[in-house]
């Protein structure tokens, strides 16, 4: 120990650091007991306006975080703002590289969306549960002198720079050369430079691969486009890292993907707009579901050409997905985990990370153009049938939820004593019985708003492993694009994971609850 650090300036200096981290770094730099880490971090991101409450979501002690959040709400911060400014944190800090980081990152946008669903009082409680989960994962991470992002020198490219030039320098693994060309990509047109990454995350079919851009992407609303650059550099960098474990694997797809595109004259065309009927939906989503990887992508692809509408090849290859969380059943002893016991089909079980996938897919092809809405919506087939095909199991023989024998134990055609029985199956983590009540709500036409709502707030309450709030938004989004002849499938999928998931609380939820008096 330096001999001139006595123990009375020991223990003052140790006590000043509690002191300061008690504040928080935002508030001690104000007081003058600090100085800013940027002085420190000369090539870190500024935010502009939304540096402070960036800094905030960073550095206040997770202890403080929500009872801080509730004065930033009465101070007239919105939640949009906050979430806006817990995204950049996000994107600072793990850049696209920490598993919880970036599930926290994708559920940020489905939080704030479940938030609109909630009367006025209740609206913070899904914010507040990914914030705190997110300043959580940053400080265990190392916080701000953790970062992974930093400021980069865009890359002037030609405007004559095909769609590849991402993918590859993906490819040459070039991670200071790529940051820096998709910076002046995002610098001259975010739209197109939006489109050359999606080349580069067509590389693989693989869920967090697929589902990051698009969540990232959607958040854009939110954050602003001038943050562009921030959001989607993590897809990049994810990327990037997937690049090292390249397989053979991976060429395979491609050379499919490449093939029909050329076989179909795909190429150059602009997507068609032949309407769909729901027979030509139901047998596009039975090829999708039960078919190869190669039979699905085939019969993608045949569709689009034959001029039918890009959403309606979405649809069928989202209901092909639902049928992997209709017919699973559930996790082996073998994964069995804290939280995840055997049965269980929340979290990142086979059909929450098909659902999610294939919902990426439809979305991102339809903010695509040209080629990549073709590639996209392709590629979804390919990975909801590889899904099935690649986790093991009987899914083509296993019998879909609702299982026959429990509707048919429901006597009552009462919407209000159904929705008690729902909630009391979900409460017992009674899938099967969760599943065939909503199946019957469906029957006897009982509105949909009322058993989303019902659902809604398990989804808030419970922890979910990092899935619940973005599963809750796919099924949303899918219900309310689907045709009403199958539309209440993806409802039924989601009861059965929300009697899946219940029983373990989020972290923060009842400090929440008790600091917002809901």
């Amino acid at each position: 120990m330096n001999a001139s650090l006595t123990r009375r300036g020991f223990l003052r200096a140790v006590g000043g650091g509690v002191f300061i981290a008690t504040l928080g770094s935002e508030l001690a730099v104000e007081l003058g007991l600090a100085t800013p880490l940027d002085e420190s971090l000369p090539d870190a991101l500024r935010f502009g306006d939304l540096e402070p409450l960036v800094s905030f979501m960073q550095e206040t002690p997770v202890t403080r975080l929500q009872p801080a959040l509730v004065e930033k709400l009465r101070a007239g911060v919105a939640l949009d703002r906050l979430v806006a400014a817990a995204a950049l944190a996000n994107a600072r800090t793990f850049g696209g590289e920490d598993y919880t980081g970036y599930h926290t990152l994708m559920a940020l946008g489905p939080a704030l969306r479940m938030a609109r669903c909630l009367p006025g009082p209740e609206q913070p409680l899904p914010v507040f549960k990914v914030l705190y989960r997110n300043t959580s994962r940053i400080q265990e991470n190392g916080g701000r002198k953790a970062e992974v992002l930093r400021r980069v020198e865009p890359t002037a490219t030609p405007a004559s720079a095909g769609l590849e030039v991402v993918r590859d320098a993906v490819r040459r693994q070039a991670p200071a050369e790529v940051e820096r060309l998709l910076a002046g990509l995002i610098q001259r047109d975010t739209d197109a430079a939006f489109q050359a990454l999606l080349v580069a995350v067509q590389e693989d079919t693989e869920v967090h691969r697929t589902v990051l851009p698009y969540r990232a992407w959607d958040l854009l609303d939110v954050v602003g486009r001038e943050h562009a650059d921030a959001l989607l550099r993590q897809s990049l960098r994810y990327c990037l890292r997937a690049e090292k474990y390249r397989t053979s694997r991976w060429d395979k797809h491609s050379e499919v993907l490449v093939r029909l595109l050329d076989e179909h004259k795909l190429l150059g065309r602009e997507p068609g707009r032949r309407e769909a009927d729901d027979a030509f939906v139901e047998k596009l989503s039975d090829t999708i579901f039960s078919g190869s990887p190669e039979e699905a992508a085939a019969a993608a692809a045949a569709a689009l050409a034959e001029g039918f509408r890009p959403s309606d090849v979405g649809e069928a290859i989202t209901l092909a997905a639902n049928q992997l969380v209709l017919r699973d059943r559930g996790r082996p002893p073998s994964m069995e985990q804290p939280g995840k016991p055997v049965g269980s089909v929340h979290g990142d079980s086979i059909g929450v990370h098909a659902s999610d996938a294939a919902n990426a897919w439809r979305n991102l092809a339809r903010v695509s153009r040209g080629r990549n809405t073709y590639a996209c919506l392709i590629l979804g087939a390919w990975q909801a049938a590889l899904d099935r095909t690649n986790r093991g199991g009987d899914f083509l023989n296993w019998e879909p939820l609702p299982i026959q024998r429990h509707v048919n134990g429901l006597a009552s055609t009462d919407g209000a004593l159904l929705l008690r029985e729902l909630d009391i199956a979900i409460r017992g983590n009674l899938q099967a019985q969760a599943a065939a009540i909503v199946h019957r709500l469906g029957q006897i036409g009982h509105p949909e708003a009322e058993v989303f709502q019902l659902l809604l707030r398990f989804a808030v309450s419970e922890d979910g492993a990092l899935h619940a709030e973005k599963y809750f938004q796919t099924v949303w989004e899918e219900f309310h694009t689907t045709r009403p002849a199958f539309r209440w499938r993806h409802l039924i999928a989601l009861a059965r994971v929300t009697a899946s998931e219940f029983g373990r609380p989020a972290p923060g939820q009842a400090e929440a609850r008790e600091l917002l008096r809901v």
